[in-house]
């Protein structure tokens, strides 16, 4: 089974008067992206959480919101002056060194920027158990999270084995052409040397000479290989977790198979085969990048 690396998770939790909210987001990475936004009060928490959720999601790029917010009346909320008289200084010099205006509208700049606003939800004295409520909530959004993923990655495991079922299909196709193609390719060379007036043709030595540039044409092998990683594909898919990076692999080695057959085909309608293979897996190779 695969999982895909896009993924939303969200918990909600209460504790006394306040809301504790966790949203976390991936979307596909070649590692592990981690941005978190979290009220000062949780600092400490971070890198806790880092390592907790980095542990969980393996791959991606993760973004973390932790909200608190009062839930009653109860609550007192005053404007953080101390706060905005920084913000207003550092704005102000910046203006000046810049050369740019200052804000011409001051109480809507400095209350839109953080911490602009304080209240008891937002104090700096947590608890242990507050601390543990933000922790449970961390843990139900992983988990309702990784529920996304899995059913993203049962629907891109529904589209590969559906393209990789298209690719099987082209190349039981393929062998229908061989023995035409071969005879295409005779005919062509014995009506080029026709052309040459006066020329004697060893006959012996032109069917060494068409075998030898028939075995170089021939696609054995290519077909072999590509059914192989045909079955390994799907037998990846469907064992262990993290194959993300393996099916990008063998979609290579897909890839330089159909492309091998492609530049010996010599045929136009084995040529149409080899387009439509390449259709089908970069396809795969698009949607690959989702899975974790």
């Amino acid at each position: 089974m695969i999982l895909s690396m896009t993924g939303f998770g969200k918990a909600v939790k209460v504790f006394n008067n306040k809301k504790i909210t966790v949203e976390i987001k991936s979307l596909n990475s070649k590692q592990v992206d981690m941005s978190v936004r979290l009220p000062l009060v949780y600092r400490e928490l971070e890198l806790e959480l880092r390592n907790k959720i980095s542990t969980a999601l393996q791959r991606g790029k993760i973004d973390v919101n932790i909200f608190c917010e009062a839930i009653d009346n109860s609550t007192s909320v005053s404007i953080n002056i101390p706060v905005l008289m920084q913000y207003k200084q550092q704005i102000t010099a910046m203006s000046e060194q810049l050369g740019i205006e200052q804000p011409s509208d001051w109480y809507a700049t400095l209350l839109r920027l953080p911490e602009a606003l304080k209240s008891d939800a937002n104090s700096n004295e947590v608890s242990e158990d507050e601390l543990a409520a933000v922790k449970e909530a961390v843990n139900e959004a992983i988990v309702a999270l990784t529920e996304f993923r899995t059913q993203e990655g049962n629907r891109l495991q529904g589209f590969f084995a559906e393209k990789i079922e298209e690719i099987q299909s082209l190349l039981n196709e393929v062998p229908k052409y061989e023995t035409a193609r071969v005879e295409k390719i005779k005919n062509r060379i014995a009506d080029s040397l026709a052309k040459f007036e006066n020329i004697t043709v060893d006959n012996n030595r032109f069917e060494q000479e068409l075998i030898f540039y028939i075995e170089k044409l021939d696609i054995t092998e290519e077909k072999i290989r590509l059914q192989n990683h045909l079955n390994y594909f799907m037998d990846t898919m469907q064992n262990g977790t993290g194959q993300g990076k393996k099916l990008g692999f063998i979609a290579q080695e897909m890839g330089r198979e159909i492309n091998t057959t492609g530049s010996k085909a010599n045929d136009a309608e084995l040529q149409k085969v080899v387009v439509r293979m390449k259709d089908n897996l970069e396809q795969i190779k698009e949607q690959v990048l989702n899975v974790l």
